[in-house]
């Protein structure tokens, strides 16, 4: 089966859907997601890509990211992709949105996204399926800025783009 993506148009309207793979060559604007999970003392929960994901593979990023199916809400594909990939079941809710234009793969693949950002609270220890994750750990958000500011090679991209703001929404709600 072939996983497809919701095309959106600068408002995030649903105006189609494309093959995932495709949606990434084509650079096509399509919806998706960002789950930021925090313990109860303020450390981010990251997880480093798998070594054979199709791009960004060994990077560190933010506990889920992914893509809505076709017909499903973000927030429910939001918990299903946070138990899938962190084995995490945890109340999230959507923070605020942001669109992003980056390539990420020598291959050419682009991300041309429109992010819905969801906040969590946890002190689950996470099950990490080792086709998605291959580490995970927790990191203060001070210790991350800067560490994203002097070593950026080890970021996903989306990550670097909307960091300043999750820590300023952070330090709003929290």
């Amino acid at each position: 089966m072939t996983e497809k993506v919701i095309l959106v148009d600068a408002n995030d309207r649903e105006i189609g859907e494309m093959a995932k793979m495709e949606a990434h060559l084509k650079g096509k604007l399509h919806r998706a997601f960002s789950v930021f999970i925090f313990n109860t003392t303020g450390e981010l929960l990251l997880q480093q890509r798998a070594e054979d994901k199709y791009h960004s593979a060994g990077k560190w990023t933010n506990t889920c990211c992914s893509h809505p199916r076709p017909g499903e809400e973000t927030l429910a594909a939001a918990n299903r992709r946070l138990m899938e990939e962190m084995g995490l079941k945890c109340d999230v809710k959507h923070v605020f949105s942001f669109q992003y234009l980056a390539e990420v793969t020598e291959q050419g693949l682009i991300e041309n996204e429109y992010d819905h950002v969801f906040f969590g609270e946890s002190d689950q220890i996470p099950a990490i399926n080792p086709a998605e994750v291959s580490a995970y750990k927790y990191a203060k958000m001070d210790e991350l800025s800067h560490d994203i500011k002097i070593n950026p090679d080890r970021y996903t991209e989306w990550l670097k783009i909307c960091f300043d703001r999750v820590q300023e929404q952070y330090s709003r709600l929290y």
